[in-house]
């Protein structure tokens, strides 16, 4: 259970070893929790306005490189609380299965933030259901 996300791999994605640099793996999974959480329709639209990146975490299990795209991004989540939420994140190659194991296992902690009080703020009902809909027991 989770939201896929297929992200293309770029060019500028890998670094000297050929394979996706670190900070670029990052930026990929940014990119692929835009459509799941940020888009007009998802009732989480309004944490564009004020979420922050609290931890991360990001583990390697395989190298991936461009000939591996577009990468199949598994997400969901993996804790919810009253002003932030972690999303689990699976990094699987184009080709693979989703029962393959993942090359890339990461998490986000991400906080809501209120950014004209410059303080954390509470997730709405609307926001913490559609999260706990793709929380994983």
């Amino acid at each position: 259970m989770g939201y896929h996300s297929k992200v293309e791999v770029r060019w500028s994605d890998m670094d000297v070893f050929q394979h996706i640099n670190h900070a670029r793996m990052v930026t990929l999974l940014e990119e692929a929790r835009i459509p799941w959480l940020f888009y007009d329709d998802r009732p989480t639209v309004t944490l564009r306005s004020g979420c922050v990146i609290a931890d991360l975490h990001v583990r390697y299990r395989a190298q991936l490189t461009h000939t591996d795209t577009p990468l199949d991004i598994l997400m969901w989540i993996e804790k919810l609380r009253a002003v932030d939420f972690t999303i689990g994140y699976e990094v699987r190659p184009a080709s693979a299965a989703v029962t393959d194991p993942p090359a890339v296992i990461a998490s986000t902690q991400i906080a809501v933030f209120d950014i004209e009080a410059q303080r954390l703020r509470r997730l709405s009902a609307a926001e913490r259901a559609y999260l706990k809909s793709w929380q994983r027991d």
